[in-house]
């Protein structure tokens, strides 16, 4: 489900920047603004991926946590719409606290994975391979804009933009990889 969201998501922020029919504000400054559904995006990806560890991991106070985190991710959120408005402007503050919350709940992931006994091998494991994946991209990410946010020295893009692309292609590389030779009897 997340994926075809992703998808259509990526769509639609294509047509509205490359397409006059496709337009969410008539004021021509805003024309060319995606931000918005990006915005929104972020906040359900990770309260989507945040509410999938919490079902599957096992420990009952991991699960709480998790809960909590969710809620502290959409206070997040709420609290940066409230600074700029998230029709227009990207809500980089919330997206920094949800990557490291993600990096926090994938470690959560791992360890308790890494230490369970299960007959299936790691590597046949789906969402392994999509914490991998994750990882790959919410590491950089929360760096990448911090120095977007206070504004680095315009030199240092010349070194991010090949990170974040590196780290977006390894994100989906992994996850490709893990839905290739990914068992269902393997999946938590």
């Amino acid at each position: 489900m997340i994926i075809m969201y992703t998808f259509f998501n990526e769509i639609l922020g294509y047509f509205i920047t490359y397409s006059d029919q496709f337009q969410f504000f008539s004021d021509s400054k805003y024309t060319p603004n995606n931000i918005v559904i990006y915005n929104i995006y972020q906040v359900v990806f990770f309260v989507y991926m945040f509410d999938v560890y919490r079902k599957i991991l096992k420990s009952d106070k991991l699960k709480k946590l998790i809960f909590y985190l969710i809620i502290a991710c959409m206070l997040g959120y709420l609290a940066n719409g409230i600074l700029v408005n998230p029709l227009i402007y990207q809500t980089t503050y919330a997206h920094i606290f949800g990557s490291v919350l993600m990096v926090l709940i994938t470690f959560m992931y791992l360890r308790e994975k890494l230490k369970e006994e299960s007959a299936h091998p790691l590597k046949f494991n789906l969402m392994f391979w999509v914490t991998i994946g994750l990882l790959a991209f919410y590491i950089p990410f929360p760096l990448i804009l911090t120095f977007y946010k206070i504004k680095a020295v315009y030199g240092i893009w010349i070194f991010l933009k090949p990170i974040l692309v590196t780290s977006i292609i390894l994100m989906y590389g992994f996850i490709i990889f893990g839905l290739l030779i990914g068992k269902r009897r393997a999946f938590r």
